[in-house]
């Protein structure tokens, strides 16, 4: 036995920012290029430490968010989904990251700051398959956050969010395909929206084709939960990225 009293690890705590937006019918995820070591140069997610032992985990997110890619904090709603803290994730220490998701529509160029490089949209299929070298464990931790992203079109209203006021059936399918990263068949895609009451609701008007019958118009409806969720196809859900 001994009687030396038990020292606590040196233990730091960090937040890392997952924040997906829609540029170009594609998913894009936000990167910033790290202007300082380890990984000097590389992209990785916006993201750092905690400054202080009295700041909240979510203000430090709100905090590196705005410090490093000079974005609106106000405008997003930043959702915590994951913790990461394997040992070796990250060569200064033992590292524990709180992982928040943002999906949100029409988001601006962003500007980096502070120990970022340079900061940019990159398409999150280019992540996903390995055609970009990042830092860290984030490859891993944006490909959870997709999936969190995706799951989050199945049960909630969020899709609506990146049509205009007013849409078709085509324009949602055209966010569902882009986010969920496969192509959906129309019939069975118009099907599941009209059976999800609340959804989506008639505009009242038509849009011109250049071809055919003008394509009905609608608006997002009052539900903000799905009932029936809309589900992706079984064979793309168990795909892993």
């Amino acid at each position: 036995m001994t009687d030396d009293p038990w020292v606590p690890p040196v233990v730091l705590l960090a937040v890392d920012l997952v924040i997906l937006t829609l540029r170009e019918s594609r998913l894009h995820v936000l990167l910033v290029e790290r202007g300082i070591d380890p990984y000097k140069g590389s992209l990785a997610l916006p993201g750092g430490f905690l400054q202080h032992d009295g700041e909240d985990i979510t203000a430090a997110a709100h905090r590196e968010l705005s410090e490093e890619a000079d974005l609106d904090v106000e405008a997003l709603s930043l959702e915590q989904f994951g913790v990461y803290g394997e040992p070796g994730r990250d060569p200064r220490g033992r590292v524990v990251s709180v992982a928040y998701l943002a999906i949100a529509p029409r988001l601006p160029e962003p500007s980096a700051g502070t120990d970022a490089a340079d900061a940019g949209w990159q398409s999150a299929d280019s992540v996903l398959l390995g055609d970009l070298e990042l830092a860290f464990d984030h490859r891993r931790i944006i490909a959870d956050g997709v999936e969190r992203a995706r799951v989050k079109l199945e049960h909630s209203a969020l899709a609506t969010a990146f049509c205009g006021p007013t849409f078709t059936i085509t324009d949602l399918q055209d966010v569902y395909e882009a986010v969920w990263g496969i192509s959906l068949d129309p019939r069975n895609f118009y099907r599941k929206v009209q059976k999800t009451e609340g959804f989506i609701v008639p505009a009242g008007t038509a849009r011109k084709a250049a071809t055919g019958r003008p394509a009905r118009l609608f608006r997002s409806g009052p539900c903000t939960v799905l009932r029936p969720p809309m589900t992706r196809p079984a064979e793309a859900a168990s795909v892993k990225e």
